[in-house]
């Protein structure tokens, strides 16, 4: 692993083509065997499903060299379970389960020369993704489909250090109520791209979402979910509906019971308690926890008390504990982890 000649250290968080990618042709019913190849151009319609319609879903996880050397991934049976709830959502044939978590381990293991060394502070991330490949011109599902999984090994989120960042309250929304915001659509991502630009316009480095109904409780931002601890030491995670399940805030709130021993609430959480917690942050693969130190509802400023100079103690403690399960210096759960070489 980390054979090829690149500056681990100062990898950017983009992408670079790799050895291999993995791809698989959804047609007449069923699945064909998969295969690796080294082409990394897709070809199709100009009329595709994806084109036409926005018919695609992803996901998002990476492989890391642990401390003592090996190749993993981390529980890439959740991602497989996500993507199988949002292609029945996009009316998408399921990649099955088994044979999904197999193409994510072959296509690590054939890409094993990209995979930074321990300490480097960087990953490979690997990205499955699923399209309508099939022509399309009536509003309805595509025929046909094609499944691919690549990676790139990226930097490190934070350059620097984790610093806390500034969010505004959102008058826009991510999800339409009742719609797909607890699923990985790539429609999601599209309508709060304008959103993004727009706060980084203006000096934010995320924007908090409401509830699209009433505006009254905290969802999520445009890229990760949000944690809060309160005076007392209890996690807190807002409860929506419309929320994605991330698998890395389900995994903190694991390591937060089991490992730190604290108070975890999953509740609704309005707007109007912001002021009372003590730290916050956003969670996610990228970055695991990015603290945030203020938030700004329409010019009125939220400072949060432990996260203004650094993250949090809770937060961090958090974040430590999960980055060491993932990297080898903290036994993780039986079944978290999935060795690869």
């Amino acid at each position: 692993m980390g054979n090829v000649n690149l500056d681990w250290a100062n990898l950017p968080f983009g992408y670079m083509k790799t050895a291999k990618s993995f791809v698989s042709n959804y047609k007449n019913g069923e699945w064909d065997a998969g295969e690796l190849t080294t082409s990394h151009e897709i070809t199709i319609s100009e009329c595709a499903g994806v084109l036409q319609y926005a018919q695609t879903c992803f996901e998002g996880l990476k492989a890391y060299t642990t401390k003592d050397g090996h190749v993993v991934t981390f529980r890439p049976d959740l991602n497989a379970d996500r993507m199988k709830d949002s292609c029945e959502r996009l009316e998408m044939p399921v990649f099955p389960k088994e044979r999904w978590i197999q193409a994510v381990l072959d296509t690590v293991k054939a890409n094993i020369d990209y995979v930074p060394p321990y300490g480097s502070g960087a990953t490979l991330y690997v990205r499955p993704y699923m399209f309508g490949s099939s022509a399309v011109i009536g509003v309805k599902p595509a025929d046909e489909y094609q499944f691919r999984i690549l990676v790139t090994p990226v930097g490190p989120y934070f350059k620097g250090g984790v610093k806390p960042i500034t969010v505004r309250l959102s008058d826009l929304d991510r999800a339409a109520p009742h719609g797909t915001g607890d699923i990985k659509a790539g429609l999601n991502y599209a309508m709060s791209l304008h959103n993004i630009v727009d706060a980084h316009k203006q000096g934010f480095a995320e924007n908090m979402y409401l509830d699209p109904a009433t505006h009254t409780w905290i969802e999520e931002t445009g890229g990760a979910n949000i944690l809060f601890v309160t005076k007392d030491k209890k996690l807190v995670t807002p409860k929506s509906g419309s929320i994605l399940p991330s698998i890395t805030r389900r995994s903190l709130i694991a390591v937060a019971k089991d490992y730190l021993h604290l108070e975890v609430e999953e509740r609704p959480v309005n707007k109007s308690e912001l002021a009372d917690f003590e730290e916050c942050g956003l969670c996610g693969t990228a970055a695991v926890i990015s603290p945030i130190g203020k938030i700004v509802d329409h010019g009125k400023e939220i400072n949060i008390p432990a996260g203004m100079e650094k993250i949090g103690p809770v937060l961090g403690e958090l974040r430590e504990t999960l980055t060491g399960i993932q990297m080898g210096t903290v036994k993780a759960p039986e079944g978290w982890i999935y060795k690869i070489a």
